[in-house]
Order: C-alpha cells, then sequence, then structure tokens
C-alpha cells in the first residue's frame, strides 16, 4: 500500500517523498483514513509503530483547509507527558508542515515562558504542549481555546503514570465541546478506558499489536550480577562490544550522573538526561547522543518514551524500573521500525519482584547468562520487596515541577553509593 491511497493531499505526499518514506505503517494506514474522516479516534499504538504521523499527517491536513490561526487561538493541541516528547512531535509537526502554510509552536517547561508567550501571540494551528506548562499559559492569558478544532493526547497511559490526571481533566474543561479528539496510548487499560468515556464520542477503535509482539525483533538478555558491581559489569559490556551507541537505563538521577562520571573518567563520552538537569542541558544531551558526539547516554525512565535514534544497536537496564511497562518503553528505543535490536538487563538478587512483573507483562521467562568474571555471589535470588532511599528516590512524578540544579557530578562521585 502506498500513502498516496489514503487520502493523503499531494503537499503532504510531496513532504513524505522527500522525508525518504515509501509505504505506511500498520498504524498509519487505519488511522490516517479515521482521523481524516472527522470522527474521534482511540488507538493503541506504540512508539516505534509510526505513531507521531498517524496522527499529524491527516491533521495538519484537516487544518490546510480551514482558516489560520487568529492571534492568541489555537485550531489544534497536541499534549505530550514529557518535554523530549514535545519536542520531538512538534519537530515531525514542522518537518511534514514544510509544503504547508501551517504555523506551529512548542511550550513545555524548564526554559523561560516568556518566548512561549510571545510565539502565541501570533497564534498557532498546532501547539504541542506539556500539561504543566499548558496550564501556566492558559493563567497568564496566553492562550484562547475558542477556535479549538483537534485534541490530541499522545502517550495518554503515561500521563496517567505520571499523575497528570488533573491537570489533563482541568484542560477538557477548558476546551470547545465540539471538536475532534484523537488519544494514542500504549495500553488499553481500565483507567484509559474511562478518560476515553469521558472525553470521546463514539470513537473509532484501533487496536495494533500488544506490547510483546512490538519486542519480537529485539534480542533481550539478562545478566546477573552482585548489585556493587553493575557498573563495573555494564563498563566491561561497553569496552567488549564497542557499540557505537547504547542508551542505558537506571532508576535514580544521583544513579545517573554517578555512572556517567565513571564512564568519563574512562575516556568514554556519556551525559545523563533526567530532571534535576536544566532542560538546555537535556537538549544538548539529546542532541549529542543523535548526532554521534555522545556514545553512551544514561537516562532515568524520563526518557523511556520520547528517544527516538534511529539504528540505536542497543539498550541496557542498569536497573530494573518498579513499573513492569517502563521496560517494554525502554527497550522499544531499539529495534525500531523492522530494525533489530539489543536490550541487556543487568539483574542483581534484590530485583527479583519487579523482574517476575516484567516477566509477567512480556510474556516471556529470562534465562539468566553469566557473564565470566561477574559471577555473582548469590545466584539464587530471594524474593523480597526492594527497598527506595528518601534521599535518592525513582525519579516518578511531575518532570515539570522538577527545576532543582543538576548536581555537580565530582560532589557525587566522591560519595559512597548507597546500597
Amino acid at each position: 500500500m502506498a500513502f498516496s491511497t489514503l487520502g493523503l493531499c499531494d503537499a503532504l505526499l510531496k513532504t513524505i517523498e522527500q522525508q525518504g518514506y515509501t509505504a505506511p505503517s500498520p498504524i498509519q494506514t487505519d488511522a490516517i483514513p479515521a482521523v481524516l474522516s472527522g470522527r474521534d479516534v482511540m488507538a493503541l499504538a506504540h512508539t516505534g509503530t509510526g505513531k507521531t504521523a498517524s496522527f499529524t499527517l491527516p491533521l495538519l491536513q484537516l487544518l490546510a483547509t480551514g482558516i489560520s490561526a487568529q492571534p492568541g487561538h489555537v485550531r489544534a493541541l497536541v499534549i505530550a507527558p514529557t518535554r523530549e516528547l514535545a519536542a520531538q512531535v512538534a519537530q515531525s509537526v514542522e518537518n511534514y508542515s514544510a509544503n504547508m502554510n501551517i504555523r506551529s509552536t512548542a511550550a513545555f517547561g524548564g526554559v523561560r515562558i516568556e518566548p512561549q508567550i510571545f510565539a502565541l501571540e501570533y497564534g498557532a494551528d498546532v501547539l504541542v504542549a506539556t500539561p504543566g506548562r499548558l496550564l501556566d499559559l492558559h493563567n497568564k492569558q496566553a492562550l484562547n481555546f475558542e477556535h479549538l478544532e483537534i485534541l490530541v493526547l499522545d502517550e495518554a497511559d503515561r500521563m496517567l503514570d505520571l499523575g497528570f490526571i488533573d491537570d489533563i481533566l482541568r484542560i477538557q474543561a477548558l476546551l470547545p465541546n465540539k471538536r475532534q479528539t484523537l488519544m494514542f496510548s500504549a495500553t488499553f487499560s481500565k483507567e484509559i478506558k474511562m478518560l476515553a468515556k469521558s472525553m470521546l464520542f463514539n470513537p473509532v477503535v484501533l487496536e495494533m499489536a500488544d506490547a510483546t509482539r512490538s519486542l519480537d525483533n529485539i534480542k533481550q538478555q539478562l545478566h546477573p550480577v552482585d548489585k556493587a558491581r553493575k557498573t563495573d559489569l555494564l563498563i566491561h559490556l561497553l569496552v567488549q562490544h564497542k557499540w557505537p551507541q547504547a542508551l542505558v537505563f537506571c532508576r535514580t538521577k544521583r544513579g545517573a550522573d554517578e555512572i556517567v562520571t565513571k564512564l568519563e573518567s574512562l575516556g568514554i563520552n556519556a551525559d545523563s538526561i533526567h530532571a534535576n538537569r536544566t532542560q538546555r542541558a537535556r537538549t544538548l544531551a539529546l542532541d549529542g547522543f543523535k548526532n554521534g558526539t555522545i556514545s553512551v547516554l544514561v537516562a532515568t525512565d524520563i526518557a523511556s518514551r520520547g528517544i527516538d535514534i534511529s539504528h540505536l544497536p542497543c539498550v541496557i537496564n542498569h536497573d530494573l524500573p518498579f513499573v513492569p511497562q517502563d521496560y517494554v518503553h525502554r527497550i522499544g528505543r531499539t529495534g525500531r521500525a523492522n530494525a533489530t535490536g539489543l536490550a541487556i538487563t543487568l539483574f542483581s538478587e534484590d530485583e527479583t519482584e519487579q523482574l517476575r512483573a516484567i516477566e509477567a507483562v512480556v510474556g516471556h521467562t529470562f534465562a539468566p547468562e553469566i557473564v565470566i568474571g561477574f559471577v555473582p555471589t548469590n545466584i539464587t535470588p530471594t524474593k523480597k520487596t526492594p527497598t527506595k532511599s528518601a534521599i535518592d528516590e525513582p525519579e516518578y512524578g511531575n518532570f515539570e515541577a522538577d527545576t532543582t540544579p543538576r548536581r555537580f557530578r565530582k560532589s557525587t562521585a566522591n560519595k559512597k553509593r548507597k546500597k
């Protein structure tokens, strides 16, 4: 099937050709005509399946047939859960609208709000925003939703995970009832269905492959290791395999910075991305990883959605996530667009409950592979509840509100790692 069969206009087809795309993905094949029909859409779609284009392309075509946004007004609103994902979607909107008279902008926290207010003074055909910054802009009377035509909730399940439900409901109350609403989610949980029932009218429901099928092209490995030797094993694997790039996930912000400090001391170009870093620092780290100047990016779950790196060879879980679905989103950064990928998990015996929960989600029991020289002291994990430090908590919650300056690396490198 070709994009030309989906009802897209010549301007968009020209852009698609210029971008080098030849055939639509399954979610694009189903979602584009559904959105063009003007109906509400609820779609189960995982990252790496072409989800962003499946709502961006038809959204742009619908907007192109109307009157441009008036000053201070927004015609289409895309809400994303994290700054990185918002920036990524906004870039896609800009790329796909290259041959159209569409004005778009992005708004998220971590950067000054004044330039965003200034941009909105001219009006926006498409605004991509995170919930917290969107409400800030409305409170400053920088936004008018009177003429809103389309609302998109991207990664709706992630927004619920991060506690944005109250913000979403407040935003909904500000919008006109007569609008088209599109909801894209990785899961159709009970909570998502309840949210959809309150926001969508007679939607077209599209359900693509489940999470476990989306991992079929990713080789998953589990390496048992003592907790205190995880970073040493990480370094061993990086040196041994010489991957051009690797994305490493850990549970805490402090842990991410400590890993980067150790990698840099060995001459490995590395950087971290988490909520304690400024938006500028996060953007520079992500850009450096995308252009290859940074070979290892160490991230907390803030980055498990929103990082789109072509041909990323490897994802390494330094720590297992407490939320099992986050494992799927983490390793989904590799093996994208039908490419093959590798996901390695470093497992310590205190993470048994997280491992069992992940196995239940992915429908797969991991076969431990012990690395020579890193045989764990206790190779028979015992079931015990993982403990969390009150000082170094896992990175959850509203990342918009977290603007604490990043800790200096040198000060963290010399501190004894919390067990």
